[in-house]
């Protein structure tokens, strides 16, 4: 039963994505980080000392034991900002560690003399006229 579960494991590169899934949440919360500790607090001193995570629109106040209903649009503009800085992170460290292959060079073709298609070399019917090549 080892033996099959570690094949799992090695077979299916299960064991890959759980170590991207485990270092995805952790730069998420160093991202999360970033933008509410690093990014927004400047943001908020150049837009006149706005806390952005406590700007809502109050839909009904908080009575008694109820709490305030409200849209909190400031939490929500923290959280696109990092999805945006999580979305670049993630772009440039693939860029970085998965290069593409190098394209393979065009298969060779002749040319339908009617509609001026490419076709296989060895065709003898054009594949998108029908016509004799």
């Amino acid at each position: 039963m080892m033996a099959e579960f570690k094949e799992f494991l090695l077979k299916t590169n299960a064991l890959a994505l759980a170590v991207g899934v485990i270092i995805g949440g952790a730069l998420g919360g160093v991202v999360n980080s970033l933008v509410n500790d690093i990014i927004m607090p400047p943001i908020g001193v150049l837009l006149g000392g706005v806390d952005f995570s406590s700007l809502a629109i109050e839909l009904k106040a908080a009575a008694g034991d109820a709490p305030a209903v409200a849209i909190r649009w400031g939490a929500f503009l923290n959280t696109v900002i990092a999805f945006i800085v999580i979305g670049f992170v993630v772009w440039r460290i693939s860029k970085m560690f998965l290069k593409e292959a190098p394209a393979a060079p065009p298969a060779p073709s002749k040319t339908c003399p009617f509609c001026k298609q490419s076709n296989a070399v060895d065709a003898s019917k054009c594949m998108h006229c029908a016509s004799a090549i």
